[in-house]
């Protein structure tokens, strides 16, 4: 995206089409996160600084961030990729390991991650 003139908006409107561009349908993931009781505030800070640098990586569609409204204790990433690899890339940088590490202690459960793929 950095230097392509490519926006975010534009790469969304590429991808809800129907892959003519891509040579695979990208990769959803949805990732729950649940906060300890009291740790929600912590934990939507550690969540929040994934964004933007997430957003920069290669091969990254989209990923946003939710906290439940029911139980603010739930955090959920909705994220695409252009492929498994790309994902397997971005949780081996440097800013997700190191938020891994300071979730440690205000997480109730390990994550739930889902991996999905589009039907028809």
């Amino acid at each position: 995206m950095q230097g392509t003139g490519e926006t975010r908006e534009s790469r969304g409107l590429l991808c809800s089409s129907t892959y003519v561009l891509m040579k695979s349908p990208p990769l959803t993931v949805i990732a729950e996160i649940k906060a300890q009781m009291g740790k929600e505030k912590a934990l939507g800070e550690i969540l929040a600084k994934l964004v933007q640098p997430t957003l920069q990586e290669e091969g990254c569609i989209n990923y946003d961030l939710h906290q439940g409204t029911e139980d603010p204790t739930v955090f959920m990433f909705y994220e695409n990729w252009r492929s498994k690899a790309d994902l397997d890339r971005h949780l081996q940088t440097p800013h997700v390991t190191a938020a891994i590490a300071r979730m440690q202690g205000v997480v109730a459960e390990p994550p739930r991650i889902t991996l999905l793929n589009p039907v028809g």
